[in-house]
């Protein structure tokens, strides 16, 4: 893949549940400053899809919070660009098109499990990479073709056991992860109809065209599973990035629940730009107008 040049795009993909988090904006000047260095795009995605937790005014506080930082994108919800929408919850019929097509390659099945009926393999997740490893329950279902539209049970994907998934990451190296050992039948598409974050976010990066993801280093391990749904949509990935994670003083990831350490709270207390994202960071340059 060419990641060189005006061909370079990266992308910064927040998600309006909360006040922007210091953590999130020291990764999000890593992907700026790549940019910059390729002499590439820079792309706003709002990760909006989660209905209940999801708030237009977070999302305003955190452009504003990203425009104070000196980050400035060329695409995006507030400027437009040739791959909108740039709002995730804008853009359904892509995940449809996408859940359509690995269904209609036997990628999927539809997985009715409870919570109960999970608790052996493990509690129900917290965070995009902490899924439990499932144990295939549903997998030898027959009823698939019953289903025209993904609501009503949960669509896992059927990842091949045994399989090492690998790949180069541009920060942290060789990274290799067994399918059904390091992580089981992933859900693509929810019970309560709505896309899940390891589709939507393959989809968008894709229909962007996205060469490198900057993102936090808790989340190598779902790289591995974005790989395997780029390779069954016949879709090259994009390169990868995973930045290290800021942790406190005992060693502990800082997640977004520390209020204290939100962009904005930060700002109130008389953080400079440069306490907050480091004095070697510059933004690209902006042809988005940011008003």
């Amino acid at each position: 893949m060419t990641t060189s040049g005006g061909n370079y795009r990266g992308r910064l993909a927040p998600s309006p549940t909360g006040l922007l988090h210091l953590g999130h904006a020291r990764t999000f000047s890593i992907a700026a400053e790549r940019v910059l260095e390729h002499q590439g795009t820079l792309v706003l995605r709002n990760e909006d899809l989660d209905p209940e937790r999801s708030r237009t005014e977070f999302l305003a506080a955190m452009i504003e919070d990203l425009r104070w930082l000196g980050l400035r994108w060329q695409e995006g919800p507030d400027c437009g660009g040739p791959y909108g929408p740039y709002a995730q919850s804008q853009r359904r019929e892509h995940y449809l098109a996408a859940w359509r097509k690995l269904r209609d390659g036997g990628f999927l099945y539809p997985c009715t499990c409870s919570r109960k009926d999970l608790e052996e393999a493990a509690s129900a997740p917290n965070g995009f990479d902490d899924e439990p490893l499932y144990p295939g329950r549903c997998r030898k279902r027959s009823d698939q073709a019953r289903w025209t539209e993904p609501a009503g049970v949960n669509w896992r994907f059927q990842v091949p056991n045994g399989e090492m998934v690998g790949f180069l990451d541009r920060h942290l190296g060789a990274q290799q992860f067994l399918a059904g050992r390091d992580f089981g039948d992933f859900v693509v598409w929810r019970r309560d109809d709505v896309p899940a974050y390891q589709l939507a976010v393959v989809v968008d990066d894709a229909a962007m065209r996205i060469t490198e993801v900057v993102r936090g280093a808790d989340l190598v391990k779902s790289t591995a599973r974005q790989l395997l749904l780029y390779r069954a949509c016949g879709w090259a990935p994009p390169a990868f990035y995973h930045t290290d994670l800021v942790r406190d003083e005992a060693g502990v990831r800082l997640a977004k629940r520390h209020d204290a350490l939100s962009v904005r709270s930060l700002r109130e207390r008389g953080w400079t730009r440069e306490q907050v994202i480091g004095p070697a960071s510059r933004p690209p340059e902006s042809r988005c107008h940011h008003g």
